[in-house]
């Protein structure tokens, strides 16, 4: 299997670090899909990563659906519960995380791709919004607990702990880590895993 995507992306990030876990062996095939000459339409029509080339051919893309197919491929570590209320809890914690994602991406598209005169604050000021209010709702979800669900890591914590580091990556003004400790204490936990240090960004 070849997994396309970039070093940057939180979203690849995410689901190198649930193959890593899984102990699944895929080849990571860089891609910038800003370069004029990217090729990632040929395999995905909408232009993002990550890109899951499967051993016949087949592809999947999006993050969370290679995340799930991932989980799947070996006993190892499950992440994503089986009965249907854990899983769905689970999945609900990543959905959130990918919301802190995506907020955060259209927030530095608007300041990195528009030319000044062009770029509305109004709109990075809403995304940001999203950002704080999820930050907070996941602060208050987790509380004392060691874990996001349960009593072991799953999908949830690796997709919170995606969202945190894109922001501490990108958006180091903001004060997550000393508005909220116990989604500090989280992500410090999860940033001595291989699976995390492995996949770290490159320095910005």
């Amino acid at each position: 299997m070849k997994l396309i995507g970039s070093l940057t992306s939180p979203y690849v990030r995410k689901v190198r670090i649930v193959f890593l876990e899984k102990k699944v062996d895929v080849d990571h095939i860089l891609e910038n899909v800003w370069s004029p000459d990217t090729k990632i339409g040929q395999t995905n029509p909408l232009g993002k990563v990550p890109c899951l080339v499967l051993d016949d051919g087949g592809v999947i893309y999006d993050s969370r659906v290679i995340a799930e197919y991932a989980d799947s491929l070996s006993p190892v570590s499950k992440l994503i519960p089986s009965e249907t209320r854990d899983r769905a809890t689970v999945k609900t914690w990543e959905a959130l995380s990918d919301g802190i994602m995506d907020a955060g991406i259209l927030a530095r598209l608007e300041r990195t791709l528009r030319p000044p005169e062009q770029q509305s604050n109004a709109w990075v000021d809403r995304q940001m919004g999203k950002v704080e209010m999820a930050l907070r709702q996941m602060s208050e979800q987790l509380g004392e607990n060691a874990w996001c669900y349960g009593n072991q890591m799953t999908l949830a914590d690796i997709a919170v702990g995606c969202a945190v580091a894109y922001l501490g990556f990108r958006f180091p003004e903001v004060p997550w880590q000393t508005q909220y400790p116990n989604l500090d204490r989280l992500y410090q936990k999860l940033m001595q895993r291989p699976s995390f240090i492995d996949t770290a960004p490159p320095a910005a």
